[in-house]
């Protein structure tokens, strides 16, 4: 049970500052990882025509356009699976794994359905840049 010293639960103190003191990215920052790790096969505009979109089978999506596909909605927690390589479970899934490559201090990020999850900065910084690009 939380302790209760001035007035303020302790136990849930943690969480509240954890919260206050860390924001969300901005999708500048995301831009800059996706240029760095995304760019070569997605493009510099996410519209699946990077560098080496045509070796690619099947070719690279347009990332442009996930909001659109989703029937204007974008899954937060499927595009969070599919950057962090947990979704590679399937057998047609082509996306390379960059959990590891996304380590970092978690920021909150609040997911479709209203909840709220931890995820590591670099993660949610690609997730706010490929929703500002939505069109």
């Amino acid at each position: 049970m939380n302790k209760v010293i001035g007035g303020l639960a302790v136990g849930g103190l943690g969480l509240i500052v954890a919260c206050a003191t860390v924001d969300m990215p901005e999708p500048v920052e995301g831009q800059i990882l996706f240029e760095q790790n995304c760019a070569v096969c997605h493009g510099a505009s996410g519209r699946g025509d990077g560098l080496i979109a045509r070796q690619l089978d099947p070719a690279p999506p347009d990332l442009t356009r996930i909001t659109f596909r989703e029937r204007d909605v974008f899954p937060r927690t499927r595009v969070l699976s599919v950057i962090d390589g947990y979704t590679r479970r399937a057998p047609d899934e082509k996306m390379p794994e960059f959990g590891l490559l996304l380590e970092g201090e978690t920021v909150p990020v609040v997911l479709e359905d209203g909840k709220m999850s931890p995820v590591p900065r670099p993660l949610a910084a690609l997730l706010v840049y490929l929703e500002s690009i939505q069109r």
